[in-house]
């Protein structure tokens, strides 16, 4: 008689209380997901389609199609590029597209994003071809989970603000780990690994001086996938403190109970979320008084982070994603923020003039609700003399206020149909209807405009 393994001999034992999430993520049943976790699955995967489509119109998208292709050469498609890369840099490649157009989904403790490394990281494996579209649906639920929770956990752990790669890493390993069919010991060395080499980059670095790294997630989202791969070859890299540790059991007692994707906001404008509040602010007051030409100063009040939104005239778009002023600019001079103020208008003089003219100041009331509340208020002095102030304002698409899904199909519309076409509208379609079809009409969808 064979003698037993390590895994079969403890097969059958409840798990200690730090395995206890490795346990869920390894048993879970994803097939109790039920309607209203499966169509917030649908637009979250739908809004980062659209940000992905929107992307494409950034200097970064070739760029990222070009070091792929020649630097990690596979058979595996990129997501709206010609050319093909390794699952690697499918993941990379797609995270830094979606990364590139500052619109996608993000939850506030974890002060970043989780879907634009983990769709990537789903489209990067072959065995997504064969999955049908409620599982695929599944799998990003269940990712929103790992990640989430990973990025709460590690903020808790680390004195220092890295980017959202640093923990998106353990969502995309834990995706991959489960279309692979990994044993638990192989999923916690893939979710070790992931974090241990997952990019705990300076966020604020990048707030400071905008670039093309914005905020980790091409490096994590590749991360991730290699960290899966290296696992199931056997390479060692448990244990995953964010998911084991004593001092994080709290954030995973839950799993199963509280599911993290219906606490992901959805963005309004292509910018980053705490610029967004003081764009509500402007745009709440009275139309008749913000006409530009009158507008002799812009005073906007929020909290310590926002304030560091400091650029003034971007010479980039990453500039642009990342300042108040300009995103405030746009709001007035344009009426909203959309992907052209923020990549082909960077000229404008009206645009720049408005800039010019906004002042930051901090707030202590509002810093002292910072991160689980980004606020913002504003006030105009027109050349009259007169004042108007707004009250104070959240960003709009908060889970406690959703952007509606009127709303979100029409952000997806603008920002797709440009790049995509008459393709834009079938392939909202396929997703919003995804339950029941298979994955491999979603990927039929997803090739080079």
């Amino acid at each position: 008689m064979p003698e037993l393994t390590k895994q079969e001999l403890t097969a059958h034992e409840p798990p200690t209380k730090d395995q206890a999430p490795l346990a869920w993520m390894h048993r879970v049943d994803l097939s109790t997901l039920d309607e209203a976790d499966l169509h917030q699955a649908k637009r979250c995967l739908l809004d980062l389609l659209g940000v992905a489509a929107g992307a494409t119109r950034t200097a970064l998208a070739d760029k990222a199609a070009r070091f792929v292709t020649t630097q990690h050469g596979g058979d595996r498609p990129l997501l709206f590029a010609p050319g093909q890369a390794s699952p690697t840099g499918v993941a990379l490649h797609g995270a830094w597209l979606i990364d590139a157009l500052d619109a996608h989904d993000g939850q506030v403790l974890t002060k970043g994003h989780s879907g634009v490394a983990l769709l990537p990281g789903l489209l990067a494996l072959p065995e997504v071809a064969q999955l049908s579209g409620r599982d695929f649906l599944a799998l990003l639920v269940y990712g929103y989970e790992i990640a989430t929770r990973a990025g709460i956990a590690l903020h808790a752990q680390s004195p220092d603000y890295h980017t959202s790669g640093a923990w998106n890493a353990l969502g995309v390993a834990a995706v991959a780990a489960r279309l692979r069919g990994f044993d638990i010991e192989t999923l916690h060395h893939a979710l070790g690994i992931a974090e241990f080499y997952g990019p705990r980059s300076q966020m604020m670095r990048c707030i400071d001086h905008p670039t093309m790294l914005k905020d980790g997630s091409g490096w994590g989202a590749m991360t991730g996938i290699s960290a899966a791969l290296l696992a199931e070859e056997g390479f060692s890299g448990a244990p995953a403190l964010t998911v084991t540790a004593p001092q994080v059991a709290s954030i995973w007692q839950d799993l199963g109970e509280r599911w993290y994707v219906h606490e992901q906001y959805f963005k309004a404008y292509p910018v980053c979320r705490w610029a967004q509040p003081a764009v509500e602010a402007v745009l709440a007051l009275p139309a008749d008084k913000r006409d530009p030409a009158r507008i002799a100063r812009i005073e906007i009040a929020t909290f310590h982070e926002g304030k560091r939104l400091h650029v003034t005239h971007p010479a980039t778009t990453e500039q642009a994603q990342y300042s108040l002023p300009w995103s405030v600019a746009c709001a007035l001079g344009r009426g909203t923020v959309d992907v052209a103020g923020v990549c082909d208008e960077l000229e404008a003089l009206d645009l720049k003039a408005l800039a010019s003219k906004v002042e930051i100041h901090e707030d202590e009331a509002f810093n002292a609700r910072f991160p689980a509340e980004r606020w913002a208020r504003a006030k105009l002095h027109l050349d009259s003399g007169e004042v108007i102030e707004s009250a104070d304002f959240e960003a709009r698409g908060n889970p406690d206020k959703p952007l509606s899904d009127a709303e979100v199909i029409d952000k997806y519309q603008a920002l797709a149909e440009p790049v995509l076409g008459e393709r834009a509208t079938r392939l909202r379609e396929v997703v919003m209807s995804l339950e029941a079809r298979n994955a491999s009409e979603l990927l039929g969808l997803l090739s080079a405009p």
